[in-house]
């Protein structure tokens, strides 16, 4: 720690903790008031001081209210403020979604996770928060074949180090280029085990995709351009790289027997089933996964919350699960 570290920490000191004014700090400290304006940005950066904003509508509010009632949700939490754009909007999302995640996830339970931007941000927000005989599960293989990275590992390792878990990797790419060879990988005695705990887990976390060009799912090396454009053609969105259409239905289902991971239906099984998703951009996408009936929990930023309230009088996709989830367990927080 240098001088200016020293000088940093004393007036942060003075202005956030004794509520001086700049100018006082200056003052008191024989240095110009531009000088104390560097020595916060300093100390800022350095993380002598952190700033935490406490919005009580991130818990509770009239559009998550509607949100629940609209889909049939146990709960639903929206990231208020207008993002920027896409990529604030994620952040903001992945702040929510990981409070909420160590609300749900207790002792002995098994937690599935998928990967993305959204999982990348949410596992950069998550808080330590210890718990025994957790395992946290990889829903989906996600070795990529292109310069786009996935970030499966990093993601698993995050929860793991916040939850004090045991991992479950799937060293896999998500899609296969022949039916032939997902097969004998699923066959596989290990990767077996792991697909059937994904089946089984009690919490999942993942989040919906919309499909463009630009969309990660299509930009792994592991579809051909026929394929891509298929897809572009007839998917609204994909979860955990099971692709669907506006109906809810498989939208390719070549692709869908080359993928290895949980299936939808096996998704929508589980009792407890966080989606995080950020940027209006996926509203169609997201809306329906709703009403596929994918989600128990829901966290959205406020534009996509409105987009998706905006959106009426769309049937309901053929697949539909259950409409409202089971009450015991699956609220906004678990008892302890």
């Amino acid at each position: 720690m240098d001088k200016r570290d020293e000088q940093a920490i004393e007036a942060v000191k003075a202005y956030y903790q004794q509520d001086l004014s700049q100018a006082e700090v200056a003052a008191r400290m024989g240095i110009s008031r531009p000088t104390v304006a560097k020595l916060l940005a300093h100390g800022r950066a350095r993380g002598f001081v952190t700033v935490e904003i406490h919005d009580p509508r991130d818990d509770a509010s009239e559009l998550a209210s509607r949100l629940e009632e609209r889909f049939g949700l146990a709960c639903a939490r929206v990231a208020y403020g207008h993002a920027a754009d896409e990529a604030e909007a994620i952040d903001q999302v992945g702040r929510i979604g990981a409070a909420l995640v160590v609300q749900l996830v207790r002792d002995d339970m098994s937690v599935g996770i998928s990967w993305g931007r959204t999982m990348s941000a949410l596992a950069s927000h998550l808080a330590r928060a210890p718990r025994q005989g957790v395992r946290v599960v990889q829903l989906k293989g996600g070795t990529s074949y292109s310069e786009r990275a996935t970030h499966d590992y990093e993601i698993m390792r995050a929860f793991c180090e916040a939850l004090c878990a045991e991992p479950r990797y799937l060293p896999l790419p998500a899609i296969f280029e022949d039916t032939a060879t997902a097969s004998i990988v699923r066959a596989d005695r290990a990767i077996a085990r792991i697909l059937e705990e994904g089946r089984g887990v009690d919490v999942a976390v993942f989040t919906v995709g919309a499909i463009n060009e630009e969309a990660l799912s299509l930009n792994l090396g592991q579809l051909d351009r026929g394929e891509v454009e298929a897809l572009l053609r007839d998917a609204v969105g994909d979860a955990c790289s099971r692709f669907f259409t506006r109906d809810g239905v498989v939208a390719a289902p070549a692709v869908d027997e080359r993928t290895v991971g949980i299936r939808l239906e096996e998704l929508r099984t589980r009792p407890v089933r966080v989606l995080v998703a950020g940027g209006r951009v996926k509203a169609s996408a997201l809306d329906t996964a709703l009403r596929m009936g994918l989600a128990t929990h829901l966290v959205v930023d406020q534009d996509l919350a409105a987009a998706l309230l905006e959106r009426q009088g769309e049937a309901s996709p053929s697949a539909g699960g259950q409409r409202r989830p089971p009450t015991d367990g699956n609220t906004c927080q678990f008892s302890r």
